[in-house]
């Protein structure tokens, strides 16, 4: 890696120069590309492979397009992500590195001089705290059942991708807050961490406004069968006391559900279209944004700091639990709201 990149306290120089090839598959990775992009981080010009097949993607995939900075360039939607072998390109990023096509990729040859990762929610935290851990961790995703095949693979992209950081060859890139010692630890182990608060995406012009005095930003744990559906219907039907409420669902929450919530006559079902951090900049002081463990509820607080918007995270009670999610499944998916103010 050229030396000049890197400033003295470890940060990186930006703008940096170069090609960078980009395989994205969810809403949030695309965005987060694209602030990596607008920061000067992947280079000059960046290459962006949206997944295939993933309708979720298609909106924000629409919307950014047509307000992308300059040197993004949008490559046909595939199944398949490029491979980092690939000659011309200086960096290769990803915002899944627990996917196993990305991890199988990432054992193959790697011809770039950097692997990026950027923001997929509470995964990227995860991944830097594994890490940086004193014993070999499998990286998959925790509520996976993974097969000895699969934790083989986890184990052997964990090594990869620690070699890389030694080697001054790997960076993260997120909104998350990371937990000061394993900040340390990441920089000592020799990777490289860059933060932002959405840049980007504050130039841009909110086109959607929000009259309900309470937004929900919709979870998925009902439709992954970890929480019972009926305790989080009359959660959300208490929440209509104090006035109108306007849902945003998940992008995997059913249609079934869905259905319901629009026939309370309090509630106004939004339509899913492109990530919730890019749908309520324009939230007015005295809103109210409730939900369940997320990781909106951080990077809302980043973009609505100092607004006068209120953002509250529920915990989980015991009794929404199904059997499905386990101990260790549960502290994960409830970390996002140690990451808010109390």
């Amino acid at each position: 890696m050229p030396p000049a990149e890197y400033r003295a306290d470890s940060g990186v120089a930006r703008p940096r120069f170069g090609h960078a090839e980009v395989w994205v598959e969810s809403p949030l990775q695309l965005l987060s590309a694209i602030e990596a992009h607008g920061a000067g981080l992947l280079g000059t010009s960046s290459r962006i492979h949206p997944r295939g097949g993933t309708t979720t993607l298609d909106a924000t995939l629409a919307t950014l397009m047509a307000r992308a900075p300059a040197g993004v360039e949008f490559a046909p939607p595939t199944q398949v992500p490029p491979a980092p072998g690939s000659a011309g390109a200086r960096r290769w990023v990803t915002g899944d590195a627990y996917s196993g096509r990305v991890q199988r990729a990432l054992l193959g040859h790697i011809a770039v001089q950097e692997i990026v990762v950027i923001d997929d929610g509470l995964a990227t935290l995860g991944l830097i705290r594994a890490l940086v851990a004193s014993e070999p961790t499998a990286l998959v995703r925790p509520r996976s059942n993974p097969n000895a095949a699969r934790r083989a693979l986890g184990i052997a992209s964990w090594y990869r991708l620690r070699a890389l950081a030694r080697a001054s060859r790997l960076l993260v890139f997120t909104a998350l807050p990371v937990e000061p010692e394993v900040a340390r630890r990441f920089r000592e182990l020799g990777g490289h961490l860059e933060s932002h608060r959405f840049e980007w995406l504050n130039t841009q012009p909110v086109a959607e406004r929000i009259a309900e005095p309470t937004v929900v930003v919709g979870s998925a744990m009902a439709a992954d069968g970890l929480i019972h559906p009926d305790p989080y219907f009359r959660w959300l039907h208490s929440l209509t006391l104090d006035g109108p409420v306007a849902y945003f669902p998940h992008r995997r929450e059913s249609p079934e559900f869905l259905g319901l919530l629009a026939t309370h006559q309090k509630i106004a079902v939004r339509e899913h279209t492109i990530p919730i951090e890019m749908r309520l900049r324009a939230l007015r002081r005295g809103q109210l944004v409730r939900a369940l463990p997320s990781t909106a509820l951080p990077s809302l607080r980043l973009l609505l700091g100092g607004s006068g918007v209120r953002i509250i995270g529920k915990q989980v009670p015991g009794a929404w639990w199904t059997p499905a999610a386990t101990e260790e499944l549960r502290s994960h998916l409830s970390s996002s709201l140690e990451l808010l103010p109390t």
